[in-house]
């Protein structure tokens, strides 16, 4: 029988897509979580010295998007064939073209230019990524609330878990697109989805 151990920081993190394949699946896998003063000693152990990483059947693998693409597949949750899978990429792609100013906004240390980093990213940025997964997941989710095909795949889950952290900064950058928001709630329907959020380590990011 094959064996999923995911190491990764007490947090949802670059781990949190991996967690809620598994969790979507049924798979059981150890969720091995480390604390800031105890990854020191583990750091080594990692093929890159950093983490997320998967171990399966004590083959290690690195990089976050690696590892969930490969559970994706695993469990088929990665596309039904080419083109889906092609169109599950898209998908990705296009929520990761959100990622890196919503990233400078974390590291800034001033708190009046984060303030004005994060209203520029909301009034801005973030509509113009939203607006173009309300086309893609009109465009390939065949009239149903899922991205791609009308059946969950990763990048409903992605896209759950990342706007998650984009709620938690305002509460309402969702409100003019209804259908990423019933995508959102379709995920949080599926019953093995709904337990594990039920259940899951609490954490603010």
């Amino acid at each position: 029988m094959s064996t999923y151990k995911l190491y990764y920081f007490n947090s949802r993190g670059r781990a949190e897509v991996s967690r809620l394949i598994f969790a979507a699946a049924g798979q059981k896998y150890e969720d091995i979580r480390y604390n800031q003063d105890e990854w020191p000693s583990h750091k080594t152990e990692m093929p890159l010295g950093q983490m997320p990483v998967l171990e399966f059947n004590s083959a290690k693998l690195p990089q976050s998007k690696s590892i969930a693409r490969f559970l994706a597949k695993q469990f088929h949750l990665a596309g039904r064939d080419n083109l889906e899978q092609a169109k599950v990429d898209a998908v990705i792609d296009t929520i990761d073209d959100l990622i890196p100013k919503l990233i400078s906004i974390f590291f800034e240390q001033d708190e009046t230019k984060k303030e004005d980093l994060r209203k520029k990213y909301f009034d801005e940025e973030l509509p113009k990524h939203f607006q173009n997964l309300d086309v893609l997941l009109k465009e390939f989710g065949n009239g149903g609330l899922f991205f791609v095909g009308n059946h969950l795949t990763w990048a409903d889950l992605y896209f759950y878990d990342l706007s998650e952290t984009l709620l938690g900064m305002n509460g309402n950058c969702l409100d003019i697109y209804p259908r990423l928001k019933q995508n959102r709630e379709e995920v949080e329907k599926q019953p093995k989805i709904a337990e594990y959020l039920n259940n899951r380590p609490k954490t603010p990011f």
